[in-house]
């Protein structure tokens, strides 16, 4: 049984967003789950899209993803090199072979000549006119160094089909395809060119891209066809979307895995989190570690339906990896967000870190979780109003002066200890613990949501600072 071969091949144009990792991921996935090898390819033969650092870009995210590659322009490989810049001259070998097999053809058509095929709304089609000049010809503009593209040939008539694994039967008519330029006049290749001989020459078995290529692919098969060669296996992938009616875009601004990282999602969620759009696994399971996903991902669970990109569903996936970290893991990951705060060195950083593991979910939140322990200033008594705790500012004012000396006479003043000290001061004024619980931590916190109860922000403000705060809580409710 042949040995199974994918190959993601981004072109270096920025930031890896995110419709480009989940083709990377699942051609990863797909050969892990076959025992066969995952191909990276660099194509930067569009030196005008070319952007500085995006090559390094592409080599970080994916290692830094755990998508780890078998060959590739910085790992080699028996079937180098892997950058098609350095490429060209076999291409220009099979552009000449293609010309003589009647695949394609020479075309010296100026540009004033492309422009005049052009109807008003800029829209033309290349008329195959250099298709028919005499071999004589040919050999003429040739001899004369006159400047030529090489185009594909496509038949004028009837159509192509192919069978692809997510969607079936494909079957395109060739009027609807262009002779498009196979080699450009400066000698590099076209995408639509390059891909399929390096494909080939690289002993990809199964070819894994987004769906937009559905159309195109009848165009390669006329290629693979002419050479006499074997055709890859298709499977196109569903787009991912933002919403009902637009695609996920990085030219629209959406965010790549870099600007995910950066806002604190957690690495393993966002690999996660994209393994599902677009497929399903047979248990339905929806949190899976990398190595999890390689045991179970199948080409059974894809769907031609698009993908939505939820990110509120990212983000809780993001707060259980979170959950799930040791309190070291955490604080390494988290202690760059939780610099950011207000809070940060006026308190005990443990004791912060472990108040917001369990309640934050993407770490950029941090800051915004805690910051108020600094903002403590004068806050309205209608806080204190809760129906549920069946509280307001006179309960407040009962409970406020005695929690003080029940704070001032504890001696171990840590979470527990204080816990126990509330409710026992509770069951003394013949009042239910959440009404004192309540009422204790809108005067020490002047907030109505905190990431803690009475006792834990207690405990992290210390006996002097929350003593401190029931006082000027108590001269408020004077006033």
């Amino acid at each position: 049984m042949k040995e199974v071969r994918t190959r993601f091949a981004p072109s270096p144009t920025g930031y890896m967003h995110i419709g480009n990792l989940r083709t990377a991921l699942y051609g990863y996935l797909y050969a892990k789950k076959q025992g066969g090898k995952f191909i990276l390819r660099l194509e930067d033969t569009d030196s005008k899209r070319y952007v500085d650092g995006a090559v390094q870009i592409i080599y970080d995210t994916l290692k830094d993803a755990g998508i780890l590659y078998d060959e590739g322009p910085d790992v080699g490989g028996a079937y180098g090199p892997y950058v098609q810049s350095e490429r060209a001259s076999i291409y220009r070998e099979y552009a000449q072979k293609l010309v003589e097999l009647g695949g394609a053809y020479y075309c010296f058509c100026d540009a004033v000549r492309i422009e005049s095929l052009k109807d008003e709304n800029g829209v033309g089609r290349y008329d195959k006119h250099c298709l028919h000049l005499s071999a004589q010809e040919v050999a003429e503009k040739l001899a004369a160094g006159v400047p030529y593209v090489i185009r594909q040939n496509v038949p004028e008539t009837g159509s192509g089909s192919y069978d692809d694994l997510v969607y079936g039967r494909v079957t395109v008519d060739y009027k609807d395809i262009e002779d498009g330029v196979l080699l450009k006049s400066d000698g590099m290749p076209t995408y639509n060119f390059a891909n399929v001989i390096d494909d080939h020459l690289m002993g990809i078995t199964h070819v894994i891209r987004g769906s937009e290529y559905l159309s195109s692919t009848p165009k390669y098969n006329l290629m693979y066809d002419a050479f006499g060669w074997e055709r890859p296996v298709y499977i196109h992938l569903p787009p991912i979307m933002k919403n009902a009616h637009e695609k996920l875009s990085k030219r629209n601004g959406d965010a790549s895995y870099q600007d995910l990282v950066a806002k604190g999602y957690i690495k393993q969620a966002i690999i996660n989190y994209i393994a599902l759009l677009g497929w399903s696994p047979k248990s339905n399971t929806e949190k899976m570690s990398l190595r999890e996903l390689e045991e179970n991902f199948s080409l059974a669970g894809l769907n031609k339906s698009p993908a939505i990109f939820d990110e509120p569903k990212l983000r809780w996936l993001s707060g259980e990896y979170i959950k799930e970290m040791s309190e070291e893991e955490f604080g390494a990951l988290a202690l760059p967000f939780l610099q950011k705060s207000k809070a940060y060195g006026a308190y005990d950083t443990q004791k912060l870190l472990r108040m917001v593991q369990t309640r934050v979910d993407v770490l950029e939140d941090i800051p915004a979780k805690l910051d108020f322990l600094e903002e403590y200033g004068r806050f309205d008594a209608a806080l204190y109003s809760n129906k549920k705790m069946k509280s307001d500012a006179e309960t407040a004012k009962a409970i406020l002066p005695e929690a003080a000396k029940t704070f001032a006479a504890v001696q171990t003043f840590d979470n527990a200890s204080i816990y126990a000290a509330l409710v026992e001061l509770a069951q003394n004024l013949g009042r239910k613990n959440g009404q004192v619980l309540w009422c204790v931590r809108i005067a020490l916190t002047a907030r109505e949501n905190t990431p803690g109860g009475a006792s834990e922000m207690a405990e992290l403000l210390g006996k002097e600072r929350s003593l401190a705060r029931l006082a000027q809580a108590q001269s408020f409710l004077a006033e």
